[in-house]
């Protein structure tokens, strides 16, 4: 039997401080009581893991420190199954981290730092230039170096799906945008690179529609509990979310990225992609951590498709 084509992941990989407080505090204010959780995290790693508990056979292109944190990182993914044959250890450097503030509605605000992350380049790229150009699907995000993610898109073999998850925002070039298969934003994100505001499903659908006419073959815009939103050529179509018991919406967005690329890397088509991604993404937000939960049939209550069976 032919060995699989991977899927890879080319990205960032932190360690996740989060601490679970009543509220955020206001600017000079002190917030005392907090609890401080430590999780794996990055959204390069989490995509990784994600697509890897989706069944995905799974490489992954980043960075870690030198640092404890780096080698505790390297044998998590390993553990989850995550090829880290192409993840470099950077001497002297920290490996990046994330603070996440958590309230009891599950809402967070995040600060990072990048640490390792902005060490990843073009070499570190080309050096995985083998198992790239074989990629059955390419996912990349902007938490490394805008240069090397348009490097793995170059590298991205002819029948390659590339998915780019444009976050954290930033001013993305139209020479990668017109690379890229599908492109995935939340609403702020979408809001940001189409340069203005909207509300609501139906106003996603319409700045959706724009953004395809920057370059993307398809585009996913994410919107928490109202689902997601698909738009491409002969397609547009909102997917519902189903209704869960939020405790942290950390890390959900990467479930959902994780999953949709698992699901294209297994032949599925873009729209029930999507909805597998809204699902997936849905059921991370009723555990703590940035981790993904994979529905199950006990957990995929709320869908009567077979498939959301993984």
């Amino acid at each position: 039997m032919p060995e699989r084509s991977p899927l890879v992941v080319v990205g960032s990989i932190n360690v996740d401080y989060v601490v679970r407080v009543e509220r955020r505090p206001q600017p000079g204010e002190t917030v005392s009581d907090g609890v401080l959780e430590l999780h794996p995290g990055g959204k390069g790693a989490n995509q990784a893991v994600a697509a890897a508990r989706c069944g995905a056979a799974v490489e992954l292109v980043g960075c870690v420190g030198s640092d404890a944190a780096g080698r505790d990182r390297l044998e998590v993914l390993v553990a989850e199954g995550v090829g880290t044959s192409h993840v470099r250890r950077v001497e002297g450097a920290r490996t990046g981290a994330a603070f996440v503030s958590l309230t009891p509605d599950g809402e967070n605000s995040i600060t990072t730092a990048p640490g390792a992350n902005t060490e990843l380049g073009v070499d570190d790229v080309d050096a995985a230039a083998p198992v790239i150009a074989a990629a059955s699907v390419l996912v990349a995000q902007l938490e490394v170096p805008l240069v090397s993610v348009l490097r793995a898109a170059e590298l991205a073999g002819e029948e390659s799906l590339f998915v780019l998850n444009a976050a954290p925002y930033c001013a993305v070039p139209t020479a990668l945008l017109d690379m890229v298969d599908v492109l995935v934003v939340n609403e702020s994100e979408a809001a940001r690179l189409a340069r203005r505001s909207f509300s609501g499903v139906q106003g996603a659908r319409e700045v959706a529609a724009e953004l395809l006419s920057f370059g993307p073959r398809a585009v996913v815009v994410t919107l928490g509990r109202d689902g997601a939103v698909v738009v491409a050529p002969g397609l547009d179509r909102h997917l519902p979310a189903p209704v869960v018991r939020v405790v942290d919406t950390t890390g959900a967005g990467d479930a959902f990225v994780g999953a949709l690329a698992a699901c294209l890397d297994d032949g599925w088509a873009l729209e029930d992609a999507v909805a597998y991604g809204v699902a997936m993404g849905s059921a991370t937000t009723e555990r703590h951590g940035a981790l993904p939960v994979v529905p199950n049939s006990g957990r995929c209550r709320w869908a009567d498709d077979p498939r959301c069976v993984r």
